[in-house]
Parts: C-alpha cells; structure tokens; sequence
C-alpha cells in the first residue's frame, strides 16, 4: 500500500492506495481507521484501484480544528482527495458512519459517483432517542476518556464475542489513536446529520446495502425500511453478523463488493 497525504483546512488528511483499475474509496467508520478495511483491500486490490482514508482526528490524520464539523465537512475533505488522485468517477462505500459521509458525498457531488455502498449504515437521520444515545456518550467520553468508552462498547459490535476476541482487542488498541476530542467531534457530526432518503428515493444511482441480521447499532429492521427506497438497490443480508461484517464474514462482504463493483461500469 501506498501512503499518501493532502492538507485539508489545515489539518493532515492522511490516506493509503493499492492495485489497479476501477477506482473504489472505502471510508471507515467511527472509532475505526483504515485497516478496518484490511480483508477487503487484499481481496479489491487485486481487480481495482482501492482508496481508504483516515479520517481526520485518526491515526496519522490530524483533528479538523474548526466548530460545530458536520458530515458535510468530512465529505468535502474526500474530494480534496479525489482531486489529488485525479479521479473522475468512482464507486464509494461506506461502513457505518463512513456511510453517512458516502450520503453527504454523494449529495454534493452527484456527478462524480457512479455507485455507492452502504456497509451497516443507514440512510435516516438520528431520532429523538439515538441523539439522546450519542449525547450520553458523549458525556461519558469526557467524563471517563475514549478508552473506557471503547473497552465498553466494541464488543457490542460483533455478534460473536467469543469468536472475535482478537478483533475487539486490536479494535480497542487502535483506538489509541483516535483522541477523546476527535470521537466527541464524529458523535457530534453523527446526531446531526440529515435524513438522506429523498435524495435516494430521487436518483438513479445503484445503492448497495449491506446489513446484519444481529446488528444493534443499525438494527435490522431499520436496514429493511432502507432497502426499497433507491431505485436501484443491490441488498445482501449477512446471517451471522453484527455491525462488522467486513469482519465476520469476511468472504461474504468480499464476493458481495466484488460482485457489486463489477456491475458498474465507469467510462
């Protein structure tokens, strides 16, 4: 992998490359960086041209200092990249909160998406009760600090705790390198992000969508409501997962990306 970087409002936006021919960008989500993507970069690098980001705040990326970042904010620092790379078109995909930057993305630049996947995320806003949720914790991630938090709320994630011992250790190691205040800024930008539906509901561009049958942090039934509301819309359900199906059925997610990315034709 290649690892590069751009300066975006003057905050380090770090990001990796690897392979060759169509070009995909996997977003991660919150409390993740790029590596989260670590099965399905080996597998698309060997057909496609694969983009993963570190999120500002992640990593070798540096916090965005400014007030009140949205999603949109996070959105316009990936087209810096694109620009960068010299991308014309591209298919991005998203997993949880890197969904929700895929929507926002999509949203402002239209025209340089081809496809885009949603990868346990959702395209509805927060209700009453999940804000009530982030602002929560929120508060215990000023009050206890980001590792407490994490140590608490990783292995919620899989569905197989016992199974993926390892990968909620290292999930929650990694987190070492995402700092307190970047985590409050991501929650922050997540409860305020708006409903995406119509902007789906009102396009022509292929959805992907992938859910698990056991995720809490999206659960199932909201995942189905979304399903339908593209006019185009590629849907796998993963049986055994959770919210990291990269993860846990890490052959499943691969066949179904490739499947996905190969039905989409880029000029």
């Amino acid at each position: 992998m290649n690892h590069k970087q751009i300066i975006y409002n003057n905050a380090v936006f770090s990001y990796y490359t690897s392979g060759n021919g169509k070009p995909v960008l996997l977003m991660h989500g919150f409390a993740e960086d790029h590596s989260i993507w670590s099965h399905q970069i080996q597998s698309l690098s060997e057909k496609y041209y694969v983009i993963t980001p570190d999120l500002m705040g992640t990593n070798k990326s540096t916090y965005l200092e400014k007030e009140k970042v949205s999603i949109v904010d996070y959105a316009m620092a990936i087209k810096e990249i694109i620009i960068a790379e010299q991308i014309d078109k591209l298919i991005m995909i998203g997993h949880s909160m890197g969904g929700y930057i895929t929507l926002a993305y999509y949203k402002l630049y239209p025209e340089d998406l081809v496809a885009i996947g949603l990868v346990h995320s959702t395209i509805f806003a927060d209700d009453h009760l999940k804000k009530e949720i982030r602002s929560k914790a929120i508060d215990f991630i000023r009050e206890y600090g980001s590792n407490a938090f994490l140590k608490t709320s990783i292995s919620g994630l899989f569905h197989d705790i016992q199974k993926h011992e390892l990968d909620i250790k290292h999930m929650i190691q990694k987190s070492d390198c995402i700092s307190e205040k970047s985590l409050i800024q991501y929650y922050q930008a997540m409860r305020e992000r708006p409903d995406q539906s119509q902007l789906l509901s009102e396009s022509k561009i292929p959805v992907m969508y992938i859910a698990g049958i056991h995720d809490q942090a999206v659960p199932f039934s909201v995942s189905q409501k979304q399903f339908h509301v593209s006019r185009i819309s590629y849907v796998k359900i993963l049986k055994k997962s959770a919210h990291m199906g990269m993860i846990e059925e890490t052959e499943n997610v691969n066949r179904y990306l490739s499947f996905f990315i190969d039905n989409q034709h880029i000029k």
